[in-house]
């Protein structure tokens, strides 16, 4: 039995051995030239790619080029601005650059293809003879140029090849003014949610903590310090993300100064996991939910009412609700600002639905739960990680 058994096992690895050799030579037979060509260009294409992906500067030119020169096999390559001044070169016939600025600013002008014959070089086996010039276009306008030197005539091949490199660049380019525009629009709208911070709640929080003055000194300096916490925090410039720690962290100074003005009519419940307080979200994401409940929840209840805020772990994702048990409102005039309200009276839950959107893709956004009489719960899914999304410093908050 045991031979049988000793026996049985050899084959079977004889067996699995031989269907790997099969595999591998299967694989080799696979891999052409052409194909190993293909790889080659796709892998020096994505190292070239992302400098780009800042926009055309001295800095992202260096690390791109030489990638490009690698995939072009020139003995030199450059980019150049739309003015023809290089922004960086590469390879050892580079020096023929600095001779072609008239000409790439002249490509840049005409938006045409420019082909140079270089001068004679004095420096012994350089292998540069002529110099292709290609103008960067991007959204109708110059942004540049890429010049490529060759060793010898300029074949097709050539041509073509330094045609797709272009329209390459042109891409990262184009794609680096989305991101900028993205990220423009993403300040405009914390902007806009700044402007809609209610004059009413600055003026309300002064008198609040005025007439406390002269009645309670010392709770009056606690609060003048929470209100300028609070407008610190509202106004800063450190960036358009922030931790979901810090975000409540300026809740809980929003709440303080409310419940100062409201008193008992205005109660607070929190529940929040401490594992999610390092998740990152959008810079005033939650801070004008809780906004929405106390001013458009209980500000019209004459009992008050309570604010309930929960954050809590759900797998890959963290799931944040705000909700009151106010006044609500009916479904189909959500986001909408009543015609009896000024302009500004409702903190935008668009806005914020559309920077969660821009942040973490179309999955994501807020779920509004309401009916007249019957409070609102504002329902919002971040994930706990997300790619370019990061500040992480995770600092522990304590809820007063």
């Amino acid at each position: 039995m045991r031979t049988d058994l000793l026996i049985a096992m050899a084959v079977a690895v004889i067996a699995a051995a031989a269907l790997l050799l099969g595999r591998r030579l299967r694989l080799r037979a696979l891999s052409t030239p052409d194909m190993r060509a293909a790889a080659r260009a796709l892998h020096l294409a994505g190292q070239a790619g992302p400098p780009l992906r800042s926009g055309l500067t001295p800095e992202s030119a260096a690390r791109s080029l030489p990638s490009l020169r690698a995939l072009l096999a020139t003995p030199g390559i450059a980019l150049c601005r739309s003015d023809g001044q290089v922004l960086a070169s590469e390879g050892p016939a580079d020096h023929h650059v600095v001779d072609l600025v008239t000409s790439a600013a002249q490509a840049c002008r005409s938006g045409r293809r420019e082909v140079i014959r270089l001068r004679p070089c004095p420096r012994a086996g350089c292998p540069a003879e002529r110099a292709l010039i290609l103008p960067l276009v991007v959204a109708g306008h110059s942004a540049g140029a890429l010049i490529v030197l060759t060793t010898g005539a300029i074949g097709p091949y050539l041509v073509t090849a330094a045609d797709e490199s272009a329209r390459f660049i042109t891409a990262q380019l184009e794609l680096a003014g989305l991101d900028i525009s993205r990220d423009d629009l993403a300040r405009a709208e914390v902007r806009a949610l700044r402007a809609q911070i209610s004059p009413h709640f600055v003026y309300n929080s002064l008198t609040t903590i005025a007439a406390f003055i002269r009645s309670d000194p010392n709770r009056a300096r606690e609060l003048l310090l929470e209100f300028a916490d609070f407008t610190r925090y509202s106004f800063r410039t450190a960036g358009e993300y922030t931790t979901l720690a810090d975000e409540l962290g300026n809740i809980d100074r929003y709440l303080i100064l409310e419940k100062a003005r409201f008193g008992d009519r205005l109660k607070v419940k929190l529940q929040i996991a401490p594992e999610v307080l390092a998740v990152v979200v959008p810079f005033l994401s939650v801070q004008p939910l809780v906004e929405n409940a106390v001013r458009h929840g209980l500000a019209g209840k004459a009992a008050g009412g309570t604010v309930t805020i929960v954050a809590a772990d759900n797998g890959p994702d963290c799931v944040i609700s705000v909700e009151d048990d106010g006044i609500g409102m009916e479904p189909e005039l959500v986001g909408r600002t009543a015609p009896d309200e000024p302009a500004g009276a409702h903190v935008g839950l668009g806005h914020v639905a559309d920077r969660l959107r821009a942040a973490f893709g179309e999955d994501y956004g807020l779920v509004v739960e309401t009916a007249e009489h019957a409070g609102t719960k504002v329902i919002v899914r971040v994930p706990k990680y997300a790619p370019g999304v990061s500040l992480g410093n995770g600092k522990e908050l304590r809820f007063r």
